[in-house]
């Protein structure tokens, strides 16, 4: 099967990426970017991610552009529903270049991360599939999150310490005195 793989970053790439070809599936990496707050952030993943690609064999397609400013109008005042706005913005956009592109489906390395929601992931996943009319390919991935770590830091990869956006990255870091 042919799967168009929506990828966050490298690290969440490996153990996906090692399942779907354990099973015959031919993949092709897409990574989105605008939820991936700063910019720079966004490049440091992207060029992680291509790094990674390069020694896998990998094609990768890069989402073109940086609509910041889209993403956050579509999450303001929803901060609390950010995630599945994010998670549903993200797998469309996946599912329709992989409509256009004749892949046969697509997945998302976002099923890869215990920090997930992972039912909301595939229920949004399963939704978006079923709208346009491509197979959305669900597979629990979080059986290999250790060995996915350990291979990253052998490969002495860019590890991000948060999910992408401006909220999550204020989430990991700040600390409130109150």
């Amino acid at each position: 099967m042919k799967v168009l793989l929506h990828t966050c970053c490298a690290p969440c790439t490996i153990y996906p990426l090692k399942i779907l070809r354990q099973d015959a599936h031919d993949i092709t990496s897409f990574y989105y970017r605008n939820n991936i707050h700063p910019y720079t952030e966004c490049v440091q993943r992207e060029e992680t991610l291509r790094e990674y690609a390069s020694k896998e064999n990998l094609n990768v397609i890069c989402q073109k552009g940086y609509d910041m400013e889209e993403f956050l109008r579509g999450v303001v005042f929803r901060e609390k529903d950010r995630c599945a706005i994010c998670y549903h913005e993200r797998l469309e956009t996946t599912a329709r270049y992989a409509k256009k592109g004749n892949f046969d489906s697509f997945s998302t390395t976002l099923l890869y991360s215990r920090f997930q929601k992972h039912d909301m992931i595939r229920s949004i996943g399963e939704a978006v599939g079923t709208s346009l009319g491509i197979l959305f390919y669900y597979h629990d991935f979080r059986e290999g999150w250790k060995e996915g770590i350990e291979e990253s830091k052998r490969l002495q990869m860019y590890r991000q310490q948060y999910c992408g956006c401006i909220y999550s990255e204020k989430e990991r870091y700040f600390q409130d005195e109150a």
